[in-house]
């Protein structure tokens, strides 16, 4: 389970002033739920995102997960932990091969085997991708969907997506839903976060979290949140489109 306590995040703003991004965030996530945050644009999800991943230190408040505080614990440490994170823009590593990338996720020697089962349940033919190398060569939906295949590997208890449809072809966004309806179905004793603006990314939620201002301003099952977003004029240019981006 995570949760956040009070979780404030103040960078340097305008003219020597100071910009409060996340402001008194108090949320828990249970083990078992896949909980997509969405709200308008600059709102501070992916902001928030960061902090729970350790990105971002909090300036104030403090992040719990399963029981522990994490709030000071580093990227890494978190990550040993059993949290996983997904960029808006996966990271290409020149040289490094999609097995061997696979390999590193899971901590152990994947056989080719077990490294195809992975690459093929985001829908990537793994014999034509098992020795591609992480470089410009590949699409962004290319490597979104090698990035999901890393997470799978790792069987982490958080998982945590930012913005996953960002930049992204209409056939790998459909795919994309597919993996996260199954991801949905196995999720047990773990938790899935995704910030999202996309309805149909909000359909395969258990909970949404409506975050604008840096605040929680509604937070609810989806039959509870949606039809209240999509009945938002405020709101509705979040539900539509793919690839759209935040400043935070």
């Amino acid at each position: 389970m995570l949760e956040l306590k009070n979780v404030s995040f103040i960078v340097p703003g305008d003219s020597g002033g100071k910009k409060e991004i996340v402001k008194d965030v108090s949320l828990v996530v249970e083990d078992g739920k896949l909980v997509v945050i969405t709200g308008p644009n600059g709102g501070g999800k992916s902001t928030l995102a960061k902090l729970i991943m350790g990105v971002e230190k909090p300036t104030s408040g403090r992040i719990f997960f399963n029981g522990e505080d994490i709030t000071d614990l580093s990227v890494t440490d978190r990550a040993k932990k059993g949290v996983s994170f997904a960029f808006q823009q996966p990271v290409k590593f020149k040289g490094l091969k999609v097995i061997d990338l696979l390999r590193i996720a899971s901590g152990k020697h994947l056989s080719v085997g077990d490294a195809c089962v992975y690459l093929s349940s985001v829908g990537l033919c793994a014999r034509d991708y098992i020795d591609r190398e992480l470089n410009s060569s590949l699409s962004g939906g290319e490597l979104k969907r090698i990035e999901i295949a890393e997470i799978l590997s790792r069987s982490t208890k958080l998982s945590i997506f930012d913005e996953p449809e960002a930049g992204i072809d209409l056939w790998s966004f459909n795919n994309l839903i597919k993996v996260f309806e199954d991801m949905r179905r196995n999720v047990r004793d773990g938790s899935i976060i995704i910030i999202s603006h996309q309805e149909r990314i909000l359909n395969v939620a258990d909970e949404i979290v409506v975050i604008g201002g840096g605040r929680v301003e509604r937070k609810g099952s989806k039959e509870e949140i949606l039809p209240t977003l999509l009945g938002s004029a405020s709101v509705s240019n979040f539900c539509t489109g793919a690839g759209n981006k935040e400043g935070v």
